[in-house]
Parts: C-alpha cells; structure tokens; sequence
C-alpha cells in the first residue's frame, strides 16, 4: 500500500519544492493549484526525478471556498475507492494582496491564508484519521510577529495593510494549527507548523516590494526594513521547502504533535500569541461561521 500526500499550491515555488522532496521521500504526490499548464509542467518535473508513484495534478481555486469543498470531496472520494492511505496533509497555500479585495464576501488574506487551510483539513480529517499515523502541515510565517492580535471580527480594526492583514491571517492559522494538535492528541494525527523562513519566490519579488503594503509608521524604517527583507528572501525555494519536509517526513517526529518546525528545518517555540486559548478559540468561531463544515 502506498502512502501519498497532498501538497496545496504546489506546482511553483515552495510548494513545488515540498512535493519533489516528498516524492524523493516515497510518496506519490498530488499538488494542487489553479493553472493546469503549470500543473502539468510540475507533474513532469516530479516524474522527470524517477519517483516511485507518479505524481498528480488536480485542479482547485484556493480562494474559492466552494472549489475547497469539492476538492476535499474530490480527495476523500479517490482514496477511499483506491484503499490507499492519505498520510501527509501540506496546506502550503498564501496569498498577500496590495488593496483590500474580497473573495465571497471575506476579505482575500483571510481567505486564502486561514480559511481556506481550515476548510481543508476539517473536511478530510476522516480520512486522514482512518490512514493514521499521519500528518498535517501548515505552513506559517515569520509575519506573525506584525499582525493586530483581535478577532472577534473577520477584519481587524483600522486601515488596510497587505504585509500586515497577510500576518494576521497566518496567525489565526497557526492559532488553529496548535489548537487542532491539542484536539487530535491520540487519534493518530498529527499537526505541525511549518516555517519556510525567507525564499525568493513570486510572492516576495512582487507584492512584497511595495511599502504600501506595511503601515506608515514602519513605511518610514522602509529602507532598511527593504534591505534586511532582500537579504532574507533571496535563498531558493528548495531550501525554504526543508520546514514542511521534514515537518512532513522525518521518523524523528514520530508520535508528536503541536511542534513548530522553524527556517532551520528544527523544532522552534511557537509565537507566544497563538499559544493563547483565547485566541484560538476566538479564531475558531470566526473559522466556524464563515467557512461553515456543512455548507456542500
């Protein structure tokens, strides 16, 4: 029996990189996104290194929580039709926008960085309870140190940021991510944060250059917040992809669960903000209203 993983936004970047180093780990490997061409060229990749599945594509807007739940649907229905247990679970998917935008009604960072994930791993934890041991990964971020901590609404007060709502989102996602661990303990699954650290992808050489996207007050500290961000996210994907593989992968892991794995590719101690039960169980009634589990 084959074990297999799904790797979210995984036909670029990071997320390609995660994939081929499951794949060289055994796995066959599944990655989803939204350009088939590009899906098909990451397929080609991964088959080109002669792993022993053949790897996938399949076709998902992550910004689209319907396109999440039938994806979900799509997964759970393969596996239990080819008997073959889902093991690895890497929701590596993220999304910073320059101008507020909304996607069904929520704003875009929240979405596509915490929503979407959640939506995700809830609606398959059956059948990754029923191929445990298995594991989720979630991949988090160092922006978590910038984001406004208040959630009881899905946007937080004040004016909009991009680097800044992108932060909030990835910690309410990493609230959820430990939270969750705590919630599985002893089923067999189990959770871990992932941090890529910095890595010169689509994401950092775009978006990521403007000052719009950070408040006035850091905007001012620009030129040197610039330069130590260059310096930071010029190493290759491949490297920044070693969190969520070992995260994924490593028999050192075996049997826990809750671990942040750091840019180091070792076990870290997670932001102090997303270990707070308040929190996490604030950002589970924001989770639970607005990506609701029994919406088909």
């Amino acid at each position: 029996m084959k074990r297999t993983a799904v790797v979210t936004a995984g036909t670029a970047g990071i997320g390609l990189e995660t994939a081929l180093g499951l794949a060289a780990a055994g796995y066959a490997v599944t990655v989803v996104g939204r350009d088939a061409g590009r899906g098909a060229r990451a397929v080609e990749r991964i088959d080109a290194t002669g792993p022993a599945h053949p790897a996938r594509f399949l076709s998902a807007d992550l910004g689209s929580l319907d396109e999440v739940r039938a994806l979900a649907d799509r997964i759970a229905a393969d596996h239990a039709a080819s008997g073959d247990p889902l093991t690895v679970l890497v929701n590596n998917v993220g999304a910073m926008f320059p101008a507020r935008r909304d996607l069904g009604g929520v704003e875009a960072s929240f979405v596509v960085n915490h929503l979407s994930p959640y939506l995700l791993t809830e609606l398959l934890l059956p059948t990754l309870t029923a191929a445990a041991p298995s594991r989720i990964v979630n991949v988090t971020s160092g922006a978590v140190g910038v984001a406004k901590k208040e959630f009881d609404a899905v946007e937080p007060s004040g004016g909009y940021y991009g680097f800044h709502w992108y932060g909030r989102a990835k910690l309410a996602n990493l609230a959820y991510t430990l939270d969750l661990a705590a919630r599985l303990e002893g089923t067999g699954v189990s959770v871990f944060a992932a941090d890529p650290g910095g890595a010169a992808t689509d994401m950092t050489n775009g978006t990521m250059t403007d000052p719009k996207i950070v408040s006035p007050a850091l905007r001012l500290l620009w030129p040197l917040v610039r330069r130590t961000f260059e310096r930071s996210t010029s190493g290759p994907a491949s490297v920044a992809a070693r969190s969520s593989i070992v995260a994924a992968t490593d028999d050192a892991l075996a049997g826990r669960t809750g671990v942040v794995i750091g840019a180091q590719a070792s076990p870290v101690a997670p932001f102090r903000t997303a270990t707070d039960r308040r929190v996490a169980a604030a950002v589970r009634r924001l989770s639970e209203r607005h990506a609701p589990l029994g919406v088909a």
